[in-house]
């Protein structure tokens, strides 16, 4: 079993790059096809932005979906692979290859609109240095859009408590290698989060599978404490 922690993280997603984007590209998970690619791309939408932050793009949907919507996207991602699969299939005016700790230590210096992380919240420290530098890379009426699995689907039969767990594939249609692990966190662990990382949290969605009435993802809005 891989250990748990930030660089097992990152070492999953680079094995896994390719299956990760035919398996995007191909439609192959259900709660992506019904309800939560759109979810975050209405939630960025009605924030009005014109100039985006993708962070954790993966292979560059999410950046080609907002930026034929006229929004101007800089996108970027940690796993090289990914980023040069997005690139070929353009859409994106700008993708990088950055870590978290990259964006944390300075590597950008442009503020933005928007700043989307759409399910790539999934380590524990790199993810709380990535947050605390969202409020200089944010104008101040700026936006921090967060969409991840909901704690209630995400928590299982484990205790309700942050820790990190197990990654899985299930619902994932593709020849996967060994998953990443991931760092669960609590409603109220989200919100001490950005609490922690100078970030005021605005609204909460609970986007709802259409057949099982279920949370099928948790989006988090928030913008610049003050």
């Amino acid at each position: 079993m891989s250990t748990h922690d930030d660089r097992a993280v990152l070492a999953a997603w680079q094995r896994n790059a390719a299956p990760w984007t035919r398996s995007v590209r191909e439609h192959g998970i259900e709660s992506r096809r019904l309800v939560t690619d759109r979810a975050i791309i209405e939630a960025v939408l009605r924030q009005a932005p014109r100039e985006v932050l993708d962070l954790g793009c993966g292979e560059g949907w999410l950046a080609r979906a907002l930026a034929a919507q006229g929004l101007s996207v800089t996108a970027v991602d940690a796993v090289p692979a990914l980023v040069d699969a997005a690139r070929a299939a353009g859409g994106g005016e700008r993708y990088l290859a950055l870590t978290y700790a990259q964006i944390a230590q300075g590597a950008l210096d442009t503020r933005y609109d928007a700043a989307v992380c759409n399910f790539s919240l999934i380590g524990e420290a790199d993810v709380e240095s990535l947050l605390s530098a969202l409020p200089r890379l944010l104008r101040p009426d700026g936006r921090a859009i967060v969409q991840t699995l909901h704690p209630i689907l995400g928590c299982g039969d484990a205790p309700y408590v942050d820790g990190w767990r197990a990654g899985s594939w299930a619902g994932c249609e593709g020849d996967f290698a060994e998953p990443a692990p991931w760092y669960f966190r609590t409603l109220s662990g989200w919100l001490a989060l950005l609490a922690r990382c100078g970030l005021r949290l605005l609204e909460i969605e609970e986007p709802l599978h259409p057949h099982t009435g279920r949370p099928a993802s948790l989006i988090l809005i928030a913008r610049p404490a003050p």
